[in-house]
């Protein structure tokens, strides 16, 4: 039987709601504004007062972005470096990982405190263009996914959870004839799918939004990623005679529509993968947190 509610219950719980439905408000109002202006006249959109629904609905601003072979090749980059990077992310740091959880491994302690200097401390941006020559991966697809394939944070969370799976399992594998890297993949991935989840969405995550690459190491066109096409859309829309380099002709496409729309584009892939590791990754996100 439910227990009747007081007045005081009442109240915290009026009050508990209406905050929790102004923090839902704010943190979502901003995506849709963007996705009503995305739909709405350029040119229009610049008057501003334009809050629920799109005021001049239009679908030029998508046409416009879409005609652009631009942005065609800066969308295939970014899902090829988010899906390559991701995996590659997934795989060598989960590999290294597992090595680091042996206990029978030598200097694992200096192992571990390479990787502790290496998480807090960086050589700077010269030193590591300088790598980055030197390995000739400058402007090359390749400068996206070698350098992020290790990630050393996700490194120290992977050693804990393989350290906590238990030790029969592979033993058994051994005892049949199984080699490491067969107990690796064939028993040890296949229980780790929380944590796999959870580093690829990141590293997904991650590969998808990065820019800064883009800009400082990558100097051929047809190598720009999504993002970085965005920011030089972001930089043209500051100059103040915007409206009328984009306006062309009955298109009224400015650069601040075509830069919504571009953010729309850029999330989609975002929003359709989340569902489908939502589960693991809210398993995910407790890992080595809890010891037993």
């Amino acid at each position: 039987m439910l227990k009747k509610k007081s007045a005081e219950d009442i109240v915290i719980d009026t009050i508990t709601y209406s905050i929790l439905a102004i923090i839902m408000f704010a943190t979502l109002y901003p995506f849709y504004y963007v996705l009503i202006v995305s739909f709405n006249e350029g040119t229009d959109s610049m008057l501003g007062g334009m809050y629920a629904l799109p005021r001049k609905f239009t679908l030029e601003n998508y046409r416009s972005f879409l005609s652009d072979s631009a942005w065609y090749s800066a969308f295939g980059i970014t899902v090829a470096r988010t899906v390559v990077g991701s995996l590659l992310s997934v795989i060598v740091t989960a590999l290294v990982a597992y090595g680091l959880s042996q206990k029978q491994l030598l200097f694992k302690q200096t192992y571990f405190t390479i990787v502790i200097i290496a998480m807090y401390f960086s050589g700077g941006l010269i030193p590591y263009y300088v790598v980055l020559r030197s390995l000739n991966l400058l402007n090359t697809f390749a400068v996206y996914v070698v350098p992020s394939m290790l990630s050393t944070f996700f490194l120290l969370i992977a050693v804990s959870f393989f350290r906590e799976i238990p030790p029969e399992l592979k033993e058994s594998a051994h005892i049949d004839g199984a080699n490491d890297l067969r107990v690796f993949f064939q028993i040890v991935l296949p229980v780790s799918k929380p944590l796999l989840a959870t580093m690829a969405l990141f590293a997904g995550v991650g590969q998808w939004n990065s820019w800064l690459d883009s800009a400082y190491f990558v100097q051929n066109d047809a190598l720009r990623t999504l993002t970085f096409r965005m920011m030089e859309t972001i930089n043209k829309s500051q100059i103040p005679t915007d409206a009328v380099a984009y306006a062309t002709g009955a298109s009224n496409v400015t650069g601040y529509s075509l830069q919504v729309t571009a953010m729309v584009v850029s999330i989609i892939p975002i929003v359709c993968v989340y569902p489908f590791l939502q589960k693991h990754f809210v398993g995910g996100m407790m890992l080595g947190s809890v010891k037993e």
